[in-house]
């Protein structure tokens, strides 16, 4: 596996296989995270639902508009996904310890508890997937995991 810390990196689309690469790699990514999010234990929550759960999950508590940056949103479509997931019993708003004007949004345990069964689910249904490969497949895509990681987080 290459040394992606290295100073020397490789620029992708420097030929017609790296520009193939790259776009068999945006497919497959896109294609498996759509498969994903399918394997969903609680179908009434939303993709955006789902997501400040997991940030919250990630990050611990924040503001509704630190939580709006984190997810790229504006912070009157925050504060609806966030009275939306309260409403549910999924977060709590609570006084924030600095600045009494605000809020903190912390997750609940009942929203703990659903995302380790959604991550347990989805986790099953990537290993029923990953049982089909050889083994040098497998081992390529284990190796391949914390290079994705690294994307992921560029």
């Amino acid at each position: 596996m290459p040394d992606l810390s290295s100073a020397q990196h490789h620029t992708p689309r420097e030929t017609p296989d790296d520009e193939a690469a790259v776009n068999a790699l945006r497919s497959a990514v896109m294609r498996l995270g759509r498969r994903l999010k399918h394997q969903r234990v609680d179908e009434s929550l939303s993709p955006a639902e789902m997501s400040v759960l997991g940030t919250l999950a990630r990050c611990g508590s924040a503001t509704p508009g630190e939580l709006a940056r984190k997810e790229h949103v504006q912070p009157p479509s925050m504060t609806r996904i966030v009275a939306l997931l309260e409403s549910k019993g999924l977060v709590r708003l609570e006084p924030h310890p600095e600045d009494r004007r605000q809020k903190v949004v912390r997750q609940t345990e009942q929203a703990e508890a659903m995302l380790e069964e959604s991550r347990r689910k989805r986790n099953a249904w990537l290993a029923e997937l990953a049982g089909q490969l050889n083994e040098d497949e497998w081992e390529t895509l284990r190796a391949a995991a914390p290079v994705l990681e690294k994307l992921a987080h560029l």
